[in-house]
């Protein structure tokens, strides 16, 4: 009904899944006899601080799973009046203040040993290559690398690549000539094998986001070798989104165009990267 990403969904599910685990392992009450009044401000408090102080959640994780509760909580409660006080008060939990931290992004020459990284005399060297030059410069998030097809590659007089990102906003980001010098022979090969993914495994299916994880952790480890600044930074397919973004910043881009590039909803989640630009 509130037509949330699949992402989204799974996150809150994931959420129940531990809280619920957590409240049996706490309270020796089988799952399927916990209810309603036994999910108060204390028995979620325990649980966030279980999270952070036993699992290792960071505090963005911490409050992610609140939403989480919240959430499911904040539709629940018209149902249920009689746990409406209860369910009111774990509404009104607050979320923990983290500590800010710079955002990771490379360097122009670490970006070009990245994308050097993989062996072109492979066809998976071959498509690596053309992947991580598309998200270095056009800053998709994973789940959106993921999910391109052909169709979604324009190559021809306004270059673009479409896609339909976080909170299923639809938007088309420009592709520049260096990128079209590696994605045009790229998309040309790619033609003679089955499937419609632009980044496709072995069976022509779209790639997972832990294989694109796996692929970036492999040629990074060679990267590494030719310049070893790299080993010094925690590098995800998420550092190259923040790598396109820092790119657009430093070539005078103003900030309202990098959140349309970047699909932000508003320019308070690009400000991240003025700070990250005024610490340089």
């Amino acid at each position: 009904r509130k037509g949330l990403s699949p992402n989204t969904i799974a996150a809150y599910r994931d959420t129940w899944r531990l809280l619920i685990k957590h409240l049996t392992a706490t309270t020796g009450i089988p799952a399927d006899k916990i209810d309603l009044g036994m999910i108060d401000t204390e028995a979620i408090t325990a649980f966030l601080d279980h999270l952070q102080a036993v699992r290792g959640n960071s505090t963005t994780t911490r409050n992610a799973r609140l939403t989480a509760i919240r959430a499911v909580l904040a539709v629940t409660l018209p149902d249920h009046p009689e746990h409406a006080d209860t369910i009111a008060r774990v509404l009104a939990v607050p979320t923990r203040r983290g500590t800010s931290r710079t955002v990771q992004f490379l360097t122009v020459e670490e970006t070009e040993a990245l994308i050097d990284a993989p062996q072109a005399t492979t066809w998976t060297g071959r498509r690596d290559r053309a992947l991580l030059t598309l998200a270095a410069q056009t800053g998709l998030r994973i789940s959106e690398l993921t999910t391109l097809s052909t169709s979604d590659i324009h190559t021809g007089t306004g270059a673009h690549v479409t896609c339909t990102g976080k909170g299923r906003k639809y938007r088309a980001t420009p592709l520049t000539a260096a990128t079209l010098t590696v994605l045009v022979p790229y998309l040309a090969e790619r033609g003679t094998r089955p499937g419609a993914a632009v980044f496709p495994g072995p069976l022509g299916q779209h790639l997972s986001r832990d294989a694109l994880e796996r692929r970036l952790a492999k040629h990074l480890a060679t990267a590494t070798e030719h310049c070893p600044s790299l080993g010094a930074k925690h590098v995800t397919m998420h550092t190259l989104r923040h790598t396109a973004a820092m790119r657009l910043l430093q070539a005078g881009v103003d900030v309202a165009v990098i959140a349309l590039w970047l699909g932000h909803e508003n320019t308070s989640s690009t400000d991240v990267y003025l700070h990250a630009d005024m610490t340089i």
